[in-house]
């Protein structure tokens, strides 16, 4: 493993190591006006959300490694107090990587992007109508992390009113991942596209696991399942009983039989197709049957 110490390095590089190892990220498009009602536009992925109950959005404008200067937005923020963060969706990640570059002060990034703009109604920035969720925030606080390039500057927003396209909402009144088609920052020019790795893990918050120090030694110390075949185990409160386990085998014959004939390590590559198809209980079953 290679060890780096920040101080011995060049901040360009820091920045490249971070970024490539912090991710994915999500981003923030965010719409901001100067003083005088000029609008810019820009994406950072620095960015995500700390509170629901206030609202609370932060993302940070970071300081150019090239030269220090600062953002458009940062210096619109710190002005106005107010923002509007727009999600990115696949359909504009071109439009809003072209909004990145560095046009001068004064230039109308929604211009030159091609993006439409849209009236807010809490804040003087404009939403940008191409994207299916839009949140109006007031700046609650910006904080400098330092006065060198690559410091950044937490801008911590309070989302004041909330705009979702009814198109990418699921049934349970929810943003649908699949339907909302989000992408995310990764390193160098590199980016993710979430609807195309979705997976889930059920969240082991209304019965507790036993953990894998209560699992026992033959599954633990497999020469086949995975840290995550073992962690998904260990998410289950109890072994199946006895009862569970005869009643399990009287109804599925072929099962039985198949374990039967089966070493240990065979049998361990077949409950990870049932791991693999998030059916645990018959995972657990055969398990317990054999152990």
């Amino acid at each position: 493993m290679r060890t780096l110490d920040p101080k011995n390095q060049e901040i360009a590089k820091i920045h490249q190591l971070l970024l490539g190892a912090v991710a994915p990220r999500p981003i923030a498009f965010a719409s901001t006006v100067d003083v005088d009602g000029m609008p810019n536009l820009a994406p950072f992925s620095f960015f995500n959300v700390f509170s629901a109950h206030p609202p609370i959005l932060v993302f940070s404008p970071a300081r150019s490694v090239r030269d220090n200067t600062t953002k458009h937005t940062l210096q619109n923020v710190l002005a106005t107090k107010e923002v509007v963060i727009n999600v990115v969706t696949h359909d504009m990640v071109q439009q809003m990587s072209l909004a990145s570059s560095n046009f001068p002060k004064g230039v109308n990034e929604f211009d030159k992007s091609g993006l439409t703009m849209v009236s807010s109604q809490k804040v003087r920035p404009y939403r940008v109508a191409e994207s299916p969720v839009q949140l109006e925030c007031v700046v609650q606080e910006v904080k400098a992390l330092g006065l060198e390039g690559g410091a950044g500057n937490l801008v911590i927003c309070e989302v004041v009113m909330m705009h979702f396209e009814e198109t990418v909402l699921g049934v349970n009144g929810g943003v649908d991942p699949v339907k909302i088609d989000l992408v995310s920052r990764m390193g160098d020019n590199w980016y993710g596209r979430a609807k195309e790795g979705l997976f889930q893990v059920i969240k082991p918050t209304r019965n507790i696991g036993m953990g894998v120090d209560e699992l026992p030694e033959s599954i633990r110390n497999s020469m086949v399942l995975t840290g995550n075949d073992i962690g998904k185990l260990a998410t289950r409160a109890t072994m199946p009983s006895e009862n569970e386990v005869h009643e399990f085998l009287v109804n599925n014959l072929s099962i039985k039989k198949i374990l039967e004939d089966k070493s240990i390590k065979e049998i361990h590559k077949f409950v990870q197709q049932y791991l693999r198809a998030d059916d645990l209980d018959t995972a657990w079953k055969i398990l317990a049957a054999t152990t």
